[in-house]
Order: structure tokens, then C-alpha cells, then sequence
């Protein structure tokens, strides 16, 4: 048996939900879901609403059961996302612009992307570290110049 998700909107919902369409303070799929709501409460079907905002029938079907379960805010709003782990915690990155910033080795002109994640390593701060994750904390401090005698050459 097919479950249906009907969306039935207060009148503060309905509000709410012009208000957001009219500020065009959010992003595209906020408001994709307003209009798709909207029209769910007006009694449009999926087809009819997939049809007039161009998106999947899957989509506004989704919308729909966002609402029923956790009212507004879930079905406009997506979940805050954990991203990307940090690859670097500030204590290390701490440790790679000092050294960056240190002498270089002896007999080398330059730190390397390659001779600062070794020593990383060498100082048993991480088990391994990828040159590139290296230059990424450089970049964000603009210490992956070279054209002090500081800088860090970009030679692996």
C-alpha cells in the first residue's frame, strides 16, 4: 500500500514559506523545496510539481516526507554534514610553518614539500604526511613562496 505525505501548511508556515521565496536570502534548493511545498499544499501532485520546477517526481516526493516527519525546518534545511576529517590538527600545523620558517637542512638551499612532510614523520608527529597535504597548510598562510630565503621550494 502507498503511503501518502500529505502537506498541510499553518498559516505562520505559509508565511514563513512566501517570506523565504521573497528575500532571495537563500540558496536554490531552500527554495525549490518552498515552491514545492506550497504547491503539495495547494494539492498538486508529484508529477505536476516535478513538470513546473523542472526537478525529479523522487525530489518532491522527498520534500514531502522531510515535512511529515520533522515539519519545516527539516524539509526546507539540509543536515549540517561532518565533511572532510582534518587532515592536520592546529598543533601540527603549528609545527610545519615553524619548520617551513626554520633554516633549512644542511647542504639544502630550500625546504621541500617532501623534506617537511619526512620530517613529520622523522619527529614521529604522524605516520605518514603527503607533500600535498604539506603545501595545503602552507597555502594558507602564503608560506609556499620561494622568493625568500625562508621560502619553501615546490620540488617534491
Amino acid at each position: 500500500m502507498k503511503k501518502s505525505y500529505k502537506v498541510e501548511l499553518s498559516e505562520n508556515e505559509r508565511a514563513e514559506l512566501e517570506q523565504l521565496l521573497r528575500s532571495g536570502e537563500h540558496n536554490t534548493h531552500e527554495l525549490r523545496r518552498a515552491r514545492t511545498l506550497l504547491k503539495a499544499a495547494a494539492g498538486w501532485n508529484d508529477t505536476k510539481i516535478a513538470q513546473a520546477f523542472e526537478i525529479n517526481e523522487r525530489t518532491a516526493l522527498r520534500t514531502r516526507q522531510r515535512f511529515n516527519k520533522g515539519g519545516l525546518k527539516l524539509a526546507l534545511y539540509d543536515l549540517p554534514r561532518t565533511g572532510a576529517p582534518v587532515k592536520l590538527a592546529a598543533k601540527l600545523q603549528a609545527v610545519v610553518i615553524a619548520t617551513a620558517c626554520s633554516p633549512a637542512p644542511e647542504g639544502r638551499k630550500h625546504w621541500t614539500l617532501r623534506l617537511l612532510s619526512e620530517r613529520l614523520v622523522e619527529l614521529e608527529l604522524v605516520e605518514n604526511i603527503a607533500p600535498n597535504t604539506v603545501k595545503a597548510v602552507l597555502k594558507k598562510t602564503n608560506l609556499n613562496h620561494t622568493s625568500s630565503n625562508n621560502g619553501v621550494s615546490p620540488t617534491r
